[in-house]
């Protein structure tokens, strides 16, 4: 790819250093994504700025004027502290008519309304676990027909915030409970879905209107302690220190038929459409143990640390890291060009 003059946008706390350097793992962790990418497209050639944003939409606009990048690169995954305003982001970019990485507006705003997405891709008999949603405000009355075990989740958070053991109840005195806890620390609705015992499967995609599938990816636990149940919490996904204790693993599922990794490819494809995913993505699933791939939930935007889940997919694809990067920035440049198109 040509030299690019690049914006990186991420949020004025994540600003990372020239180096990691005299940094402990678990300080490199919090801001590790941004030195990735911005160390990374450096390193190839590109010509990169930092712009830390949050609370008002004109420096970007002010940056964009003075500096003219050729892309945004866009790694704001909340404003104004709400995870549901990043999509407010990337409509003001399309608005100015600069290319910028990652999911078009609308596909974040489908993709993290969790009810909306299992809703619409239900309605495409798609296999997902039953689910009631609880608002703030609402007496909790669980539904007769979603049974036991169920684990309660925020409605619009991601990144497993809110998410723990205590999270799957068995009874609706810990329902209540546990809703209770999403609306008065997490302030969301929550939503509360069936338990599927068996695989934490993660698949991530690349691509506009044709999507690559890269490989399928699992999350594994070694050394689950008695009681503990397979669990994507806050913990296993950010605290250093307890991915080791508990020997949370990653890498590429292992043991699926050829027959069900066509399946959850051609699934995923739909579920990209339906909810109108592009750049990049990942779909979460739960494989149960009578084989049936469950949908989760979809991720716009996803985690792109080198040692993630969805870099470590790409590599293990062929993909080193600096050419998935390059990737997704000549995606955005394509989409702006046919948005261009559509407009004249």
């Amino acid at each position: 790819m040509k030299r690019l003059r690049v914006l990186v946008l991420i949020h004025p706390d994540l600003t990372p250093p020239d180096s990691t350097e005299g940094f402990s793992e678990s300080e490199i962790n919090v801001w590790k994504t941004e030195y990735d990418v911005v160390t990374t497209l450096r390193a190839s050639g590109h010509e990169v700025m930092l712009l830390g944003v949050q609370h008002e939409l004109a420096p970007i606009r002010t940056q964009i004027d003075e500096w003219k990048p050729d892309v945004v690169f866009n790694l704001l995954e909340e404003f104004h502290g709400e995870t549901l305003y990043a999509q407010n982001v990337a409509s003001f970019l399309e608005l100015i008519r600069i290319p910028y990485t990652g999911c078009n507006p609308r596909g974040q705003m489908l993709a993290r309304g969790k009810d909306i997405s299992k809703k619409l891709i239900k309605y495409h008999r798609i296999p997902v676990p039953a689910f009631a949603v609880f608002y703030i405000g609402r007496k909790v009355r669980r539904p007769k027909q979603l049974e036991f075990p169920l684990i309660v989740k925020s409605l619009s958070e991601d990144a497993s915030l809110g998410i723990a053991q205590a999270s799957v109840v068995q009874t609706d005195d810990k329902l209540v409970e546990r809703v209770a806890f999403i609306h008065e620390k997490i302030g969301t609705a929550a939503i509360a879905e069936q338990y599927i015992d068996g695989r934490e499967l993660y698949v991530g995609v690349l691509g506009n209107n044709r999507r690559h599938v890269l490989p399928i990816w699992e999350l594994e636990f070694s050394r689950l302690a008695d009681g503990m149940r397979p669990i994507a919490t806050r913990w296993v996904k950010q605290n250093v220190d307890y991915q080791e204790l508990r020997g949370v693993l990653q890498g590429p599922a292992e043991n699926l038929t050829p027959l069900l990794r066509s399946r959850i490819n051609s699934v995923v494809k739909r579920i990209c459409r339906t909810l109108d995913l592009d750049g990049y993505a990942r779909i979460d699933f739960r494989l149960s143990n009578d084989g049936i791939p469950y949908f989760l939930e979809a991720n716009p935007n996803p985690e792109i640390a080198s040692g993630e889940e969805f870099a470590q997919s790409a590599l293990h694809d062929g993909i080193s890291y600096a050419d998935l990067l390059d990737r997704i920035l000549g995606l955005a440049i394509k989409r702006a060009g046919k948005m261009s198109e559509k407009l004249q």
